[in-house]
């Protein structure tokens, strides 16, 4: 590393060389000189890492949440199989828990400020949304990314005896308020929206349903996708763009004998099935649920489905490339007392994703 070569490598040759490098090493880095904390913002980096079809800067991360955890939060990089953390004193926000997180931003709810905390963990920019009403009780909140870097936070609201949908537009910094599904959504409370053709999907308690809510236009529809019968629970996961897949319990009396995996087929109606679960992993899965199977949910992270326990620290999840199922290593830092309060979110950190 002779200063007399290196001092001489052009600006543009360095960036290049410097957007590869990983989050942790990245972070440090720009805080040993003023050149390198102001690289993120320069002219190559933007025009590099802002276009929806480049590459991300950084790693991807498996993101755990407890209530327990203040001021740190554990993540796990699925491409090198390491646990590390972050810090979580930005922003500084006592009693706040993590309630989404999508495209780089992350959701806090701050029950303390009566607020909601939407933040970018790299940019080190946040934005404050009021609750749209006090006292204030939500389900399903989940971030949708929208045109130009915006985005809209919906969830179920509510209301002494009146429940409706609850829409927060980046854009026009307002809160947009529109009917309740029918039938309702209460079976889980820790689903998100999974995205797809346009539209935000969940099912519906017995009889299982698949409803999709249009953000753009505020109205609740029926697609017609039928499901397979003998569910006995059902959870959706997808891409965010084509592939739409179904992860269900199979069993009779509300009890789950078999968990399997299924993907929506081309003509936008049909289930094919993928994969039965092992039956040792299957075993396990619905030991540590105890047959709560509203402690379940799912969701889609960088080619896995993920399948998660509210009550239990660890992840089960399918490889879609390789077509096999795989436990994810236990949070080392996780103390043994912890039963319940397990969150897991997909994150990707983005630089320019706006709060």
């Amino acid at each position: 590393m002779d200063p007399r070569i290196w001092s001489k490598l052009p600006d543009h040759l360095l960036e290049h060389v410097l957007s590869f490098l990983p989050l942790k090493a990245f972070l440090g880095l720009r805080s040993t000189c003023k050149h390198f904390k102001s690289l993120p913002f320069t002219p190559y980096f933007i025009s590099r890492h802002s276009l929806p079809q480049s590459p991300p800067p950084f790693s991807s991360f498996l993101l755990l949440s407890h209530p327990h955890f203040h001021h740190t939060c554990p993540i796990f990089n699925t491409a090198l199989n390491t646990w590390c953390s972050i810090p979580l004193s930005f922003p500084p926000m006592p009693s706040s828990h993590l309630v989404a997180s999508s495209h780089g931003l992350l959701c806090y709810s701050v029950p303390s400020s009566s607020c909601f905390v939407v933040c970018n963990l790299l940019s080190r920019s946040l934005r404050r949304l009021k609750f749209p009403a006090c006292p204030f009780a939500y389900d399903l909140p989940t971030l949708v990314p929208s045109a130009a870097n915006t985005y809209k936070l919906f969830m179920l609201s509510t209301t002494g005896s009146s429940r409706h949908a609850l829409v927060y537009d980046s854009a026009a910094a307002s809160w947009q308020r529109f009917p309740s599904p029918d039938p309702p959504l209460n079976e889980n409370h820790h689903q998100k929206g999974v995205l797809h053709d346009g539209g935000m999907l969940f099912t519906t308690p017995e009889p299982f349903l698949i409803l999709s809510f249009r953000v753009e236009s505020g109205k609740w529809e029926t697609p017609p996708i039928d499901l397979p019968e003998g569910l006995v629970f059902a959870r959706l996961a997808g891409d965010g763009d084509r592939k739409l897949y179904l992860v269900g319990g199979v069993g009779a009396s509300g009890i789950s004998r078999s968990m399997k995996l299924w993907e929506l087929g081309g003509d936008g109606e049909m289930w094919m099935e993928v994969e039965t679960m092992p039956e040792m992993v299957c075993r396990k899965f619905l030991s540590v649920c105890y047959h709560n199977y509203e402690h379940v949910y799912c969701f889609w992270h960088q080619g896995l489905i993920c399948v998660c326990c509210y009550t239990w620290p660890e992840i089960l999840y399918y490889k879609v490339s390789r077509r096999t199922w795989h436990w994810l290593p236990k949070c080392p830092s996780l103390p043994e007392k912890w039963s319940c309060g397990f969150r897991w979110f997909s994150f990707t950190p983005q630089l320019y994703a706006s709060a």
